[in-house]
């Protein structure tokens, strides 16, 4: 939990404690893998990355340690950026028309649909010259 106010003046260099956690939750939770994840990665520590990399690149290790957490927290916000909402919506109507129908035909028809926006996706990833004149 960040260890500071909603003063502005302290939204700058803000005090962070990195603390692990071991809680529990119910097998029905719907945000069971994520909490398992927060566990699992809470036994390490990353602060022995960030230090090496700090000293390798001659960067503080705050910069760096708030670096990855704004790349972190922002990366489904820059997904989107990068997709466009047309494209996000189109992936979501797929989805919501197979669930709708609730069959298998439709699913595997989802998966298809979604398969080949991904292969589209990913031309300028396979061949990075694609769309150059």
């Amino acid at each position: 939990m960040s260890q500071h106010s909603n003063n502005p003046s302290s939204l700058e260099s803000p005090t962070l404690v990195l603390t692990p956690w071991s809680g529990s939750w119910d097998s029905d939770d719907p945000d069971a893998n994520f909490k398992e994840e927060v566990t699992a990665y809470g036994l390490l520590d990353p602060l022995e990355t960030l230090n090496g990399l700090a000293n390798s690149l001659d960067i503080p290790i705050g910069a760096l340690a708030r670096y990855v957490l704004a790349k972190w927290a922002t990366g489904g916000s820059e997904g989107m950026l990068h997709l466009g909402s047309s494209t996000v919506q189109r992936m979501r109507n797929t989805c919501d028309k197979a669930e709708e129908r609730d069959t298998e035909k439709a699913r595997l028809s989802a998966y298809n649909e979604l398969r080949e926006i991904i292969e589209w996706l990913y031309v300028p990833i396979e061949d990075p010259e694609v769309y150059e004149n």
